[in-house]
């Protein structure tokens, strides 16, 4: 009698799988090396085939990954590290029948808090994935970029707004070197930004505004924990557009601890709508989807629902 890869035999032994295991050694700016070879060691003395996958960069690591499970035989692929990782990840297995194992080392996390996956404790966080791996995958949801020919996958959320400067900003800066980067570009940005005026179509229909923010999330969160869309469900076929009309500056920087809390959805600003498609477009602005730079608008997103099998 067989059983299905990542389940437990009538004897109680879990099925070996043939894992591939990709390891981002600058995760929290390299400060978390550890976690990569303790997840590869856990994984074998657990019966598992194992390839590790480390590169000096994050571009030769994702050429590595995609070669190897391109030629097969790969059951699941396990990333080791932030929302990039996973943003690697996803767009390697999306619509394949290899799983995603995910073990969060980095800085936000937004998709592991989405998931209820353990951050700060590596141990609690390779016992997750090894029970995850014993159990049946799930199906979830990832929003689909299009951008001129080009095409990006995201499983938490796509960013084209305040929060996307914030993130080019701090993605051009050298300190500090952690979580409170994102806060101080997000300081510094607000002292010269004004409202975007956006074109969009959501679900066929076209409309203009003026905003602040301009999100379209399949996760809950940005900026390592900035609960946007805090009801958000990664399994329901549909996106959530999360729109902040303009206000003031100062009343935004006011606004952004509400958003931390998840306690911002009863303002007259704020708007989500439930969409399956929406396009954005605006001058001067890049979108980001998982924290990883996808281009300038404009971009059409759509979901692709049950598009990742997740061991998680």
């Amino acid at each position: 009698m067989s059983t299905a890869p990542g389940t437990a035999s009538p004897g109680g032994v879990q099925r070996s799988m043939r894992l591939a295991v990709a390891i981002n050694p600058q995760a929290s700016f390299g400060k978390r090396r550890a976690v990569g070879p303790a997840v590869v060691s856990a994984l074998q003395a657990s019966g598992h085939d194992v390839i590790v996958l480390a590169q000096p960069n994050y571009e030769l690591l994702r050429r590595e990954t995609a070669r190897v499970v391109e030629e097969g035989g790969v059951d699941a692929l396990v990333v080791v590290g932030g929302d990039g990782m996973i943003s690697l990840g996803v767009g390697i297995v999306a619509e394949t029948s290899v799983g995603l194992g995910i073990v969060a080392t980095g800085t936000g996390n937004d998709m592991a808090r989405t998931l209820g996956l353990p951050i700060d404790d590596a141990d609690a966080s390779i016992a997750a994935l090894q029970a995850a791996l014993a159990a049946d995958p799930r199906r979830i949801d990832l929003g689909r970029v299009r951008h001129g020919e080009l095409t990006t996958w995201f499983a938490c959320v796509l960013s084209a707004g305040f929060d996307a400067v914030v993130n080019e900003r701090a993605n051009r800066m050298t300190r500090p070197r952690g979580s409170h980067r994102y806060t101080i570009a997000m300081v510094r940005e607000l002292l010269s930004f004004r409202p975007v005026t956006y074109r969009l179509k959501i679900d066929g229909v076209p409309q203009t505004t003026e905003a602040m923010l301009v999100s379209v999330a399949n996760g809950r969160s940005i900026g390592g924990g900035m609960k946007i869309v805090p009801q958000a469900e990664v399994d329901d076929g549909l996106l959530d557009l999360f729109v902040v009309d303009r206000m003031p500056r100062h009343r935004l920087l006011r606004v952004f601890p509400r958003v931390f809390r998840g306690e911002h959805l009863s303002l007259p600003e704020v708007h989500i709508t439930r969409v399956r498609t929406v396009t954005l477009d605006a001058e001067g602005i890049v979108a980001y989807a998982d924290g990883e730079r996808v281009g300038p608008l404009p971009v059409e997103v759509s979901v692709a629902p049950a598009a990742l099998l997740l061991y998680a």
